[in-house]
């Protein structure tokens, strides 16, 4: 199969799907690879990095589109993008379009194949193509919600770690998967005091193990979210439903009475954020003020430390690329029921029942 790796063109987006050395595992596997003039200066691999791994640089764009059979990216595509799509094409990227009516109509116009890193599920359950990008995003959101909690950034003014005499920040973590779980250890490291909701009671014993008394584990009511949400300076929005829209645990009233200057950070803003003040921003724009409080809600959090989070993705995602570029679709879901529930729209249908659900749109199933 011919593999195309066109350039992200996201707001601040310096990721590539593929890296120099996964498309020498392409090429060594019988595979042609286009990859895009420039599609890797962002993460620190230049066109002659790909020219000697084997890629063949593509004259344009739409030549990419053209002659490729499996389009692999790191986000979802832009509208502006979806012109180049064209049937029986395969799409192997990050989607969220639960959170994307737009973009899921105008990819099913297009009727191609849409696999999306984000429901594919391992033999234990797990999602290994969004945790290490959760991974990433979980560490981070600590990091910048330090940041604008400074108050040349409009927030309160606040160490998070405090000093000798003074008591350090407060912060709240709102689930306890790979995100919460990445936050709760950079906010430990710095030293605040560190409250994790979680519905799931074992993950929170889990974590109560782990930090030995150094965080304060609830499980999640609306009565602890709206009281530890209430106290905090720094809130972080941990949640995932896999494929589904994320569900608002915090709501206009509960923020209008947190803090001033107290800060959010949204890291479930792909799929439609947990506060229902969260709406998408972006690296160029990152933050706004609701009722005082600053929301930072950026889609594509890891995209600003690409050289971490290109080898962290390509990582996860290469064995699969190679799958479906060996055995096809068909062949490779049939094999793999985790890699089936990946399969998002498929001919002009939705074959992801979350999806469907979100838009009020028909399932169609994959098998």
């Amino acid at each position: 199969m011919i593999v195309g790796v066109p350039k992200e063109i996201k707001d601040h987006e310096y990721r590539v799907s593929v890296t120099p050395d996964g498309v020498q595992a392409l090429r060594q596997a019988g595979h042609d690879v286009l990859i895009e003039p420039s599609a890797g200066i962002g993460s620190g691999y230049s066109d002659e990095n790909y020219r000697n791994a084997g890629a063949t640089l593509a004259k344009s764009k739409e030549q990419l589109f053209q002659q490729a059979t499996i389009i692999v990216k790191v986000k979802e595509p832009l509208l502006s993008e979806c012109r180049f799509f064209h049937p029986d094409q395969i799409l192997f990227t990050y989607l969220h379009l639960a959170s994307l009516p737009d973009l899921t109509k105008a990819l099913l116009d297009t009727r191609i194949t849409a696999i999306a890193y984000e429901t594919i599920e391992a033999k234990d359950g797990t999602l290994p193509m969004l945790k290490p990008m959760s991974e990433i995003a979980g560490r981070m959101s600590v990091q910048i919600g330090a940041r604008y909690l400074e108050k040349t950034q409009g927030g309160r003014g606040l160490l998070l770690a405090g000093v000798p005499g003074v008591e350090p920040g407060k912060v709240v973590v709102l689930g306890a998967g790979v995100v919460g779980s990445a936050a709760t250890r950079i906010a430990v490291g710095m030293g605040a005091q560190v409250t994790v909701i979680n519905l799931d009671l074992e993950r929170l014993r889990a974590l109560d193990e782990l930090y030995r008394g150094r965080i304060v584990t609830r499980v999640s009511t609306q009565a602890a979210i709206d009281e530890s949400v209430m106290a905090a300076d720094l809130v972080i929005g941990a949640v995932l439903v896999p494929g589904a829209q994320a569900p608002k645990l915090v709501s206009r009233e509960l923020v209008a009475r947190m803090k001033p200057g107290a800060v959010v950070v949204d890291v479930a803003v792909d799929q439609g954020g947990c506060f229902e003040t969260t709406k998408p921003t972006t690296h160029s724009d990152p933050v706004y003020v609701v009722d005082g409080v600053l929301h930072y809600c950026v889609s594509n959090m890891p995209g600003i430390v690409p050289r971490t989070s290109t080898a962290a993705l390509t990582n996860a995602t290469l064995p699969y690329l190679l799958r479906l570029a060996t055995q096809g679709v068909e062949e490779s879901v049939r094999a793999d029921a985790g890699l089936a529930k990946g399969v998002n729209l498929s001919g002009g249908k939705i074959t992801c029942r979350a999806v469907a659900d979100a838009h009020s749109l028909r399932f169609d199933p994959l098998m």
